[in-house]
């Protein structure tokens, strides 16, 4: 059926009754062409069953060659884009369901405004919209996956000025609507082609970046009373840690800064003595420090905690001396030329170089593939695997509804690519992953399976699950092949011809100087 859309009076677009033959539900399940199986939502996008922990098929073999194959993990977090968003018409994924190329889903826009499909958005610089929690409840809109333009105009109606408040809009909210293909981000699509793509890479937590960043380490977000108990924590997707990062704690004595009591990986790499490496992009972050709705942004540093620098808020951090090994991303590329790469290591970008809206798609992409581009050039490529995700959907659409594991996720879609001489070649992967499955893959390499369980790792805190081992979760380590013909280096041009490649430090905000 051919779209018919109009232009309402005042100029806003909507979709007229033929779109809306559509239906606006969650659409249909994987696509054929991937050499990988789905393991777990079905056409109708119903979350799984929980029970035991799954058996992801990896002999005790296959994990000897990972563990002799793979001495370096290199986790890539970026900001704000969805499955879809990014990869929604990728050959072979689970993308936009179509029908002749005709998307057959759409979002309700409100008031009468009829159902609006995804669109190919051609812009560098894009909008996005709320995702807070409540967003997602919005957008998820009890499964039909089509309230994501009304949770857009619902954060219009926010006077925002800063880009990182998860209840701000920043674009029309028809711009939650739109995707993009290898016309604005080829090098992610060319990883996509020669690596391996996650088409079922969900966000551990249905929130926004602060909570997702905790999960990222930890496997949890948690507000605890007292603040310094680990089994006084109760899961908080809000304000985590007490609220001290808004400046509205209660009137209980707690301190300054939000301060994190509950265990997070890095205690159970420190007592098994792997190294690791948390390195931050200085730069401006998006995020108001006492939670206003406006401000003028503050500078990200790695000796300044914050949202998307947490570590040094945990108490185990700093109880084991290793607040050292968070450091500046300049640093990775020292220490990848001194022959020094840590075991585990994080990159977090600046606000300029996340793509977090309203920042720049093709700035972030320049990044990333300037890291990567070290990473293959350097001696570490045959020994490495490199991860590369975004922490939530920031607010755009995905078709696809989230499994429920717990009271605190899945949350929606994220684009995920893995990248290594080792991992299988040219496959998407069906199968269900959260963030918590790059926890789950650091403790099988390094830590002999030890898990974030209050029962096994030596400092018990009150989470509620082990999300390691939740049955919903995929196996990243099926995703390689320790026999195959190592992948070759894939060194791709971070910027536009005749523009020199030039990492940025607190005075630079992008890659790519003329």
């Amino acid at each position: 059926m051919q779209n018919a859309t109009l232009m309402a009076s005042g100029g806003t677009l909507i979709v007229a009754a033929a779109a809306l033959a559509y239906g606006c539900g969650s659409g249909g399940g994987a696509s054929p062409g991937s050499g990988k199986v789905d393991a777990g939502l079905g056409d109708a996008g119903e979350p799984p069953i929980e029970g035991g922990p799954s058996d992801s098929g990896v002999t005790d073999a296959g994990l000897a060659a990972a563990r002799a194959k793979i001495k370096h993990v290199i986790l890539i977090n970026q900001e704000n884009r969805s499955f879809d968003h990014y990869f929604g018409t990728f050959p072979g994924a689970d993308g936009i369901p179509n029908d002749g190329g005709a998307p057959t889903v759409c979002s309700i826009v409100p008031d009468g405004g009829g159902c609006l499909p995804p669109y190919h958005d051609p812009d560098d610089r894009n909008g996005g919209g709320p995702h807070s929690a409540s967003a997602f409840q919005l957008c998820v809109a009890d499964g039909g996956m089509n309230g994501f333009i009304q949770s857009a105009e619902v954060g219009s109606m926010k006077g925002c000025k800063v880009s990182g408040d998860p209840n701000c809009l920043l674009a029309a909210a028809s711009s939650v609507m739109g995707y993009h293909d290898d016309r604005e981000i080829p090098n992610y699509w060319a990883y996509g082609k020669s690596f391996t793509l996650l088409d079922r890479m969900f966000e551990p937590v249905a929130s926004y970046s602060l909570p997702d960043h905790l999960f990222m380490v930890s496997a949890w977000s948690a507000t605890c009373t007292p603040a310094n108990s680990p089994t006084g924590c109760v899961s908080d997707l809000v304000n985590p840690g007490n609220a001290a990062h808004t400046g509205t704690a209660s009137s209980r004595p707690e301190p300054p800064d939000p301060e994190f009591a509950w265990t997070d990986v890095t205690y159970l790499l420190h007592k098994s003595g792997v190294s690791w490496r948390y390195y931050l992009a200085s730069g401006n972050e998006p995020d108001c420090e006492d939670g206003a709705m406006t401000c003028d942004a503050g500078t990200q540093h790695y000796l300044n905690p914050g949202y998307w620098n947490v570590l040094p808020w945990f108490d185990d951090v700093k109880s084991d001396n290793e607040l050292a090994n968070v450091t500046d991303t300049t640093q990775f590329f020292t220490d990848l030329m001194g022959g020094q790469l840590a075991a585990v290591n994080w990159i977090i970008p600046s606000d300029a170089l996340s793509e977090h809206p309203t920042n720049l798609v093709s700035t972030g992409q320049a990044y990333v593939t300037t890291i990567i581009n070290a990473v293959m050039q350097s001696a570490f490529w045959d020994s490495t695997a490199i991860f590369v995700t975004w922490d939530d959907w920031g607010g755009f659409y995905d078709h696809v509804r989230p499994p429920s594991v717990d009271a605190n996720g899945y949350g929606l879609r994220v684009p995920a690519l893995t990248i290594s001489p080792w991992v299988k070649p040219g496959v998407v992967d069906h199968q269900v992953y959260s963030h918590d499955a790059y926890l789950r893959l650091i403790e099988d390499l390094f830590l002999d399976g030890a898990r974030l369980d209050p029962a096994t790792d030596g400092r018990p805190d009150s989470r509620p699950k082990v999300r390691e081992t939740v049955p919903a979760l995929g196996d990243l380590l099926t995703e390689f092949d320790f026999t195959q013909t190592p992948n070759p280096a894939l060194v791709l041009p971070a910027c536009p011809s005749g523009v020199d490649t030039v990492f940025p430090d607190a005075g630079n905000k992008s890659p790519c100087q003329p």
